[in-house]
């Protein structure tokens, strides 16, 4: 089994230049991005022994949906860039390894189709000035089967990446659209991300699904709290994979303060920087319920389509299993934050 690094060496070889670092960019002169991983790199598992193991059990339920491990797959833009496959191959391996795939509203396969493959589905959404196109988008991820809506609202302003503007890369190329942004007349719209939207867009919106509803992009502590008044059923504490604001705090370093605040109230998911299964148990052990990879899954499938996806969950189970047993616990709730220095 190959690791996540040597896949994205893979990667980088069979991509279009443009569309690797499309993938790989952040903003700004990526610092984020750098401190996302570094963050991880920084803190050090203290593992206890002794702890009588045994048969560790990962699974765990967020928002009603269960996952065969902590970890599930975030959404991500244009999958069809890295394999012809597209979206397809990633819902496929997901729903192999027992776990959440969310689909992008920037899909390059509509909703729909990948419903037929997916096993446990969520749906990521930018919420739209037309209202009445962003409940009909809504509506295609409900009948298509989706169990979840995933609300991004990091974007208000879109962070400038420079390996983007210098590869001129501004629009897919031609066959390739984001499917789930077409409207009635089989038109498809861009995607706007509209900088006026305050928390009374989101009590709408939690108004307008019977899906739960998850706020992605919560780094403030503030913000988590609101989150929770305003009846979220879990966040997701992201900084955009370093994507937006360059210079803000990375995802890890934001989870404890986040912890604090939420104390149980709704389940917490993290992601930006995890390559590692000792990069979950550190997220677990100080207060996520789960993770999200992003990245390392473009990585297998741009490298070995449906299997190299397949590779990059099953390399994650197995060393966030080896991981969790020695530090002593048999389950993610057994983590504790005495285990993370």
């Amino acid at each position: 089994m190959r690791t996540i690094a040597e896949l994205e060496a893979i990667a980088r070889e069979r991509m279009e230049p443009a569309h690797y670092d499309y993938y790989a960019g952040g903003s700004g002169d990526e610092a984020t991005l750098r401190a996302n991983e570094e963050e991880f790199r920084r803190r050090v598992l203290v593992p206890r022994v002794l702890r009588g193991v045994g048969k560790r059990d990962l699974a765990v339920e967020i928002a009603g949906s269960p996952l065969s491990m902590p970890v599930l797959v975030c959404p991500t833009a244009f999958h069809r860039l890295a394999h012809s496959d597209g979206e397809l191959a990633t819902a496929q391996a997901t729903a192999e390894a027992g776990t959440v795939f969310v689909c992008s509203m920037a899909s390059t396969t509509a909703v729909e189709d990948v419903a037929k493959v997916a096993d446990v589905l969520w749906f990521q959404l930018y919420v739209q000035s037309d209202r009445e196109f962003t409940e009909s988008v809504i509506s295609r991820a409900e009948n298509a089967g989706a169990r979840a809506l995933v609300v991004t609202a990091d974007s208000a302003v879109r962070g400038r990446r420079e390996r983007e503007h210098r590869h001129a890369f501004h629009d897919l190329p031609p066959g390739l659209a984001a499917e789930n942004m077409r409207d009635s007349t089989g038109r498809v719209r861009d995607i706007e991300m509209p900088a006026g939207l305050t928390w009374d867009d989101l009590i709408w919106l939690r108004n307008t699904t019977k899906m739960p509803v998850l706020l992605k992009g919560v780094v403030h502590p503030e913000d988590a709290r609101r989150a929770v008044e305003a009846g979220i059923d879990g966040i997701f504490v992201s900084n955009h994979g370093g994507r937006q604001l360059d210079g803000a705090i990375s995802s890890l370093a934001a989870l404890p303060a986040i912890v604090s605040v939420v104390d149980g109230q709704v389940p917490l998911i993290l992601d930006g920087g995890v390559r590692s299964g000792a990069d979950v148990v550190k997220a677990l052990a100080l207060g996520a319920d789960a993770v999200g990879v992003g990245r390392p899954v473009l990585w297998g499938l741009a490298a070995a389509g449906q299997e190299g996806v397949a590779e990059v969950l099953e390399r994650l189970r197995e060393e966030t299993d080896t991981a969790l047993g020695l530090c002593g616990a048999r389950t993610p709730g057994e983590l504790t934050a005495d285990l993370v220095r």
